[in-house]
């Protein structure tokens, strides 16, 4: 957006006057300024527009999206999967949480590993040691952290509120937090952002940390730490957290400021002195 400042002297008369090309402003069709808005007479405190009081944004980093975009769509589908089959294999009607406990514990009886405990992080680790070392993922570091802390916040929460509410008792010790797998929830959430920052380069990133994440959640089964229905859901919230957290994200941080370029043009037609002040508003 161009604003133009034309400052007149002339030998009959000592007048200032101010004049705002439109035509320069109206280059930008996402303007929609006139000259009777742009000359209205500013606040002295607040150096607003009387005709147009300040607004502010509530959500600051929150991005409004729309239910029935693509975008939603495709963030939604994998985790609504996950979901109802986890939802559907927990019916009592379908016994397949128990013929998966019987084969376990027919074949691997004495199972304990705790490798899970760690490799459902190990994604995000990834991410991070692959910036230090120089490959760039999509965002920089401020807008991935925030992201990743966004995700995290809404994977937890719907985690820990649904063991609240399902009080599903574990295979092992009939504990009343089975319902679902946080250790899943959390490494389909890390694999989902590693895809996210790293997929767009190789799909081998994304593969790699897939198969992490599914390797965490078979472990849960097979340390006899939760039902197969517990780890479908609870990678069915990892996805979504993270998609979510992407799709909604402001990228308000790491962003460098434009500085707006501003043009000094005096003329002068032997009667009349002009100078022009070009200002571009980035």
């Amino acid at each position: 957006m161009l604003i133009t400042i034309s400052l007149k002297a002339q030998s009959t008369t000592q007048t200032v006057r101010r004049e705002v090309v439109d035509q320069e402003m109206t280059h930008d069709p996402g303007l929609n300024l006139n000259k009777a808005h742009f000359n209205a007479p500013h606040h002295l405190i607040t150096d607003y527009l009387n005709s147009d009081p300040p607004t502010f944004q509530r959500n600051l980093f929150i991005k409004k999206i729309s239910l029935k975009s693509v975008a939603f769509r495709r963030a939604v589908i994998a985790p609504v999967l996950f979901t109802a089959a986890g939802l559907c294999t927990l019916d009592d009607d379908n016994d397949d949480n128990y013929e998966v406990q019987e084969e376990r514990n027919r074949y691997i009886p004495n199972f304990r590993h705790h490798a899970d405990d760690y490799l459902q992080h190990s994604p995000i680790m990834a991410v991070y040691g692959l910036n230090w070392l120089g490959v760039k993922g999509k965002n920089d570091f401020a807008n991935r952290t925030a992201i990743l802390i966004k995700s995290e916040m809404m994977m937890g929460i719907l985690t820990f509120s649904l063991k609240r509410i399902t009080k599903v008792p574990r295979p092992d010790t009939k504990e009343l937090t089975s319902f679902p797998s946080g250790h899943t929830a959390q490494a389909f959430a890390a694999a989902t952002f590693m895809a996210k920052e790293y997929g767009h380069k190789n799909i081998g990133y994304s593969i790699g940390a897939y198969t992490v994440a599914t390797g965490v959640a078979a472990m849960r089964v097979m340390n006899n730490r939760h039902w197969v229905s517990d780890v479908l859901v609870g990678a069915g919230i990892g996805i979504l957290s993270t998609n979510l957290a992407y799709l909604t994200h402001q990228y308000r941080w790491g962003k460098k400021n434009k500085v707006g370029q501003t043009s000094v043009m005096p003329s002068y037609d032997g009667q009349t002195g002009m100078v022009n002040i070009i200002h571009r508003i980035n």
